[in-house]
């Protein structure tokens, strides 16, 4: 097969052309014509992966906690499930932290600077301190409370109630195992067919991809620089580059560290065949800065691609793209520091375990869609009593920032899906031949 036929080569096209135009954009002041004739086509891409987002999730988790045939066997790949998620947030934050306390990124940054992002996105600020309010107030218990919905058509018409739609699927699922076979067979045929035809939308909607990589990377530098005076955003990106290195080199030093430590101890799997199978999952988390819009191509790879079972990616996968935000934790760890240098506060011992603690427990109920890692950093900065204003000073390089720790969101779900599948005995052995693998299930 052609190398320019390959799903993730394409992408990479597409991004870098993304790239170059949106450059030339910029600095020729074609923000209006990206908005109105090229961004459509990146909304349209990721209006496609949300649409069957919801379905997938629902038919799948049904089908998969439905095999499991029994109560205790779902309870054990539960278990594990989430016990290596939560571990790995907790070890992402505390490399955040590390780093940032190492680096001290917020000495560097100078007063004009400070005064001056302040200055440009008081808005922003505004509006995600009123939207942190909202979470501030609920109780100790509230995240129970949101997971059990009183109206399911009401939570599978928005994305951001996606876990709720995971506590309805597995419920339901648990219900299927209880009743005899012959009672459930019809229902779950039902979600079996819904799950093979939204796997084979995936796969349409994929198409587009490219195209959709490269509208979005062009509507994010043309917003990011602007239409005008492109110096003076590469000046204030300039004093934001040494946060931007520690966040992105806390990301890499988590994926290559912890996720490949991992994959290395407990599966049989060869790093060369997890990063050429996960790669095209990378690009598009890249691209949209959701773990849950590429949730359908996430569990597809795994599946097709790297030889997760059915039963396990259909469980691990949808579960990790509404409680595993590694990436988003370590990046909160490292800007709350980061604010707080910048401000001249020092963060102590007990912040730092506070930080720890609140970044992990948050990063939970954490919404898979684009900015709301930023909601949940304003909670954590109540947290230490670091001024929530202060989160001005990242919104010129979020973006960028957001896109990369989504990209390592989506690397450790596929982590977690093969770590709890090789345990399980049900990782298969892709055999790669011109881009099909041929894969065996073991056990």
């Amino acid at each position: 097969m052609r190398w320019y036929r390959k799903l993730h080569w394409q992408i990479i096209l597409g991004l870098l052309a993304g790239v170059v135009y949106g450059v030339i954009a910029a600095a020729n002041g074609w923000g209006r014509f990206t908005s109105d004739w090229i961004a459509p086509f990146g909304t349209v891409f990721i209006n496609g992966l949300q649409l069957i987002a919801v379905p997938l999730v629902l038919s799948s988790l049904i089908t998969g906690v439905a095999s499991l045939s029994d109560l205790s066997k779902l309870s054990r790949i539960g278990s594990k499930t989430i016990a290596i998620y939560i571990g790995t947030t907790a070890i992402a934050v505390i490399i955040g932290l590390l780093l940032v306390n190492i680096a001290r990124p917020g000495d560097a940054l100078p007063p004009e600077a400070r005064e001056r992002l302040q200055a440009e996105f008081a808005k922003n600020v505004s509006e995600s301190e009123q939207q942190a309010e909202v979470v501030d107030d609920r109780g100790p218990l509230q995240l129970l409370e949101d997971i059990v919905p009183s109206n399911f058509l009401s939570s599978a018409s928005s994305n951001r109630n996606m876990l709720q739609v995971v506590f309805v699927a597995i419920f339901v699922g648990i219900g299927l195992i209880q009743v005899p076979k012959d009672t459930a067979k019809p229902l779950l045929d039902m979600f079996e067919g819904l799950n093979a035809v939204v796997i084979r939308l995936v796969d349409l909607i994929m198409l587009m991809a490219p195209v959709g990589v490269f509208s979005l990377i062009a509507r994010t530098i043309t917003q990011l620089v602007g239409t005008g005076d492109v110096g003076q955003v590469l000046n204030l990106l300039g004093a934001l580059g040494y946060y931007s290195l520690v966040v992105v080199l806390g990301l890499v030093t988590h994926m290559s560290l912890t996720y490949f430590t991992l994959l290395k101890l407990f599966t049989p799997m060869k790093l060369k065949t997890f990063i050429k199978g996960i790669a095209p999952v990378q690009l598009v988390a890249f691209s949209t800065s959701s773990s849950g819009a590429t949730l359908p191509l996430t569990m597809e790879r795994c599946k097709e691609k790297l030889g997760v079972s059915e039963e396990v990616s259909s469980f691990v996968l949808p579960l990790g793209a509404t409680v595993n935000m590694d990436g988003t934790a370590l990046y909160q760890a490292v800007a709350a520091v980061f604010i707080a240098q910048s401000l001249g506060m020092e963060i102590g011992l007990y912040g730092q375990i506070t930080i720890v603690l609140t970044a992990v427990l948050a990063s939970i109920g954490t919404a898979a869609v684009p900015g709301a890692g930023i909601i949940m950093l304003v909670i954590i900065l109540q947290q230490i009593n670091v001024p929530t204003a202060g989160i001005a000073l990242i919104f010129g390089v979020d973006r960028i920032l957001d896109m990369l720790r989504t990209a390592t969101n989506v690397t450790g779900d596929a982590t977690v899906a093969i770590i709890v599948a090789a345990s399980e005995g049900q990782l298969g052995a892709p055999d790669v031949d011109e881009g099909r693998d041929k894969i065996k299930i073991r056990g």
